[in-house]
């Protein structure tokens, strides 16, 4: 079994979309993401139907990270619905979410994200987010 496998087989264990109360839904969008220590830490989406109530995954997968190793850096991060991946887009972490990967840690830029599970291609952060405005004050440290 490979590291994708791992990965999408923890994400998949939180996949079972419910109502938490008329106004938000949980666990429709899943994420496991790989630390730099090889950890694997997952999480689901929280939404509501406020905007700016809502998590994604992938944040929520990087808060259990820090909340629970004080790690900030990822290595590979895969994200789905009900299927793994199929290229096309599906799995790419939303703005916010990459904005928030690039803020966390500027090693961030070098994970790796899943495209597509069958053909295990993945893009990394950097490629998806060039050309970042915060690079300058990464370099000011």
């Amino acid at each position: 079994m490979d590291i994708w496998e791992r990965l999408y087989l923890k994400a998949k264990e939180q996949y079972h979309p419910q109502d938490v109360s008329p106004f938000m839904y949980a666990h429709h969008v899943v994420c496991a993401l790989e630390s730099e220590n090889g950890e694997i830490f997952t999480g689901f989406c929280f939404e509501s139907c406020s905007g700016v109530l809502d998590l994604c995954a992938e944040r929520v997968a990087a808060l259990n990270m820090y909340v629970n190793s004080g790690q900030s850096v990822v290595k590979r991060l895969i994200a789905f619905r009900d299927k793994p991946p199929y290229g096309g887009g599906s799995g790419m972490p939303c703005g916010a979410c990459r904005e928030f990967f690039m803020q966390m840690n500027l090693q961030n830029k070098d994970m790796e994200i899943m495209v597509d599970y069958e053909k295990r291609e993945t893009v990394t952060l950097e490629e998806l987010i060039p050309n970042w405005w915060g690079l300058e004050r990464y370099e000011a440290q």
